[in-house]
């Protein structure tokens, strides 16, 4: 006679876990059940094989049951290949992955649109002409470079948001940014999302973001201080914008001015302002002998006009424009008469530049664009050929091996004249730094070089 088997009290249901600060259920222990399963009691046939539910789980398996409950078993499949198949969140893509179809993707990011427009698209098409010639010879290490490209429209609260929209497409480097103010909102998203910037800003700050062609500002000021010793100058107006790399410029200027015992005037200025008169009136009450304009072009072309106008009506001083004002459009804002009263610090223009590469890409600019470049392009064209050499001389689509080999760039003779890159910060050694004038012509003269 078999005898019943006697009856289990139900053990008591078990207090709900607690919330943690997070609103989630605390876990009471390793051998939680999973979500979902949790609140289901198994059937009598699978208590049978496995044992009551503990208070930490299932009891372990009596000896000749399965190890694992079928549906429990095909459930953790499921959920294992759903990981395997899924990429991690914000996993960087591999340089293998930013090189298909038999190209490589570069970016370029600038002011393609607003005030500051045309020295956007003069940097473009530098990049555009570089990228053409590397393709035409072959590419880098057999592949195609493909471009893409941000507008920041200059300004540095889009630095971001564009950043991140072009990293979103792959890119293996970027050329640019070009406005400093911007680049500090821009460079730390590329290097995060393991992009190889090839910058165009000049503040001292975005140093070791990559690598850069052009000059830095701590190359640039002591060429405009040097300038303005030999004025002897014995009192000086500052008027500057307070984006990132014009306000640095004027602070430099104003501690060596200050050591020199200049009485100085320093004033700020309104970048989305389109009359500059009051301010210039301001500059001028206590008769300085120059006006130190550290602004961009758009504005710097607006002040020029100003002090025109001051001069005819005979406040006059001199004008001495920092080197964001170079660009050909301030003389077309500005007019010839009021640009030639200006003396600027910047670069040689790409005529300027006495070598046979700089020659080329003159020539090739006028005839793709049917116009003269700007100051810019040429630094952008340069970046990119040095970014290919580096690619070239690594070996491999990595970017660790790229970086190495483009801190280690040395003598390479570009349009802009030799490059060296320093290996601690990535800027470039030996910079092309001048002093100019504006001829009656309207363009650009070179009046004194410093490398």
């Amino acid at each position: 006679m078999v005898r019943p088997r006697p009856r289990r009290d139900r053990a008591p249901r078990r207090a709900r876990p607690a919330r943690d600060d997070r609103g989630q259920r605390r876990r009471r222990g390793a051998g939680a059940p999973l979500p979902g399963l949790a609140r289901r009691r198994p059937d009598r046939r699978l208590r049978a094989a496995v044992g009551e539910p503990g208070s930490l789980g299932w009891a372990r398996p009596r000896p000749g049951s399965p190890l694992v409950p079928r549906r429990l078993a095909i459930l953790l499949v499921v959920l294992a290949a759903l990981v395997a198949a899924a990429p991690l969140a914000g996993a960087r893509p591999a340089p293998a992955e930013r090189a298909s179809a038999g190209s490589i993707i570069l970016a370029f990011q600038g002011p393609l649109t607003g005030a500051q427009s045309a020295n956007g698209k003069d940097q473009l098409r530098g990049v555009k002409l570089a990228v053409r010639e590397v393709n035409a010879a072959g590419g880098v290490l057999g592949l195609q470079i493909r471009l893409v490209s941000g507008n920041d429209k200059a300004d540095p609260e889009l630095g971001a948001s564009v950043a991140e929209a072009v990293v979103a497409k792959n890119p293996y480097a970027v050329v640019g940014p070009y406005n400093s103010s911007v680049g500090l909102e821009s460079l730390p998203v590329y290097t995060q999302g393991g992009v190889i910037p090839m910058r165009m800003t000049s503040l001292d700050q975005t140093s070791k973001y990559g690598a850069t062609v052009q000059p830095m500002n701590a190359q640039i000021s002591p060429v405009e201080i040097a300038w303005m010793k030999e004025q002897r100058a014995g009192k000086v107006s500052i008027l500057w914008d307070p984006s990132a790399y014009t306000k640095g410029m004027a602070d430099r200027m104003y501690r060596a001015l200050d050591t020199m015992s200049v009485l100085v005037t320093k004033i700020e200025i309104d970048p989305a302002a389109t009359d500059y008169t009051a301010v210039v009136r301001q500059a001028l009450t206590n008769n300085p002998d120059t006006v130190y304009v550290s602004t961009y072009y758009p504005q710097g072309a607006l002040i020029a006009k100003a002090l025109k106008a001051e001069a005819d009506a005979g406040n006059d001083a001199r004008c001495f424009m920092g080197l964001a004002n170079q660009e050909q459009a301030f003389i077309t804002d500005a007019g010839v008469a009021a640009a030639s009263r200006c003396t600027f610090s910047g670069t040689p223009t790409p005529t300027q530049f006495a070598n046979a590469k700089a020659k080329a890409y003159v020539k090739s600019y006028t005839k793709a664009y049917g116009t003269a470049p700007g100051t810019w392009g040429i630094f952008t064209y340069d970046s990119v050929h040095v970014l290919a050499a580096a690619i070239e001389q690594g070996g491999a689509l990595d970017a660790d091996v790229t970086r190495q080999a483009l801190f280690a760039t040395k003598n390479l003779q570009g349009a802009t004249g030799p490059i060296t890159i320093a290996k601690r910060t990535g800027n470039r050694t030996n910079v092309p730094v001048a002093i100019l004038s504006v001829s009656r012509k309207g363009t650009f003269v070179l009046k004194d070089l410093v490398t």
